[in-house]
């Protein structure tokens, strides 16, 4: 493995490490949302799980820098979908 190799594979295990410490941080706030907000949550983390797993495949270069890229921005479009699901806040009429 040359430097050059290293030190990609490198920034791509700091990048995994970040993306797994900011869903490990995450966990304990989605137990206590209500059910729907959990779902939505535990579907956000696990697009960053998965993220951070294209990280560790491309430091072991089973994926080129482009397909990581790939797999980025289509995170970034699942996350922006799940973004605009949000249920709109429902009003009701007060006695």
């Amino acid at each position: 493995m040359t430097s050059r190799e290293s030190r990609r594979a490198r920034r791509a295990l700091d990048s995994a490490r970040v993306i797994d410490e900011v869903v490990n941080n995450q966990l304990m706030l989605v137990s206590r949302l209500p059910e729907e907000g959990r779902r939505r949550a535990a579907d956000f983390l696990a697009e960053l799980v998965m993220l951070a797993q294209s990280y560790r495949h491309y430091a072991l270069g089973w994926i080129t820098r482009r397909e990581l890229e790939r797999r980025g921005l289509e995170t970034m479009r699942r996350l922006s979908a799940l973004r605009q699901r949000r249920t709109p806040a429902q009003f009701t009429e007060q006695d």
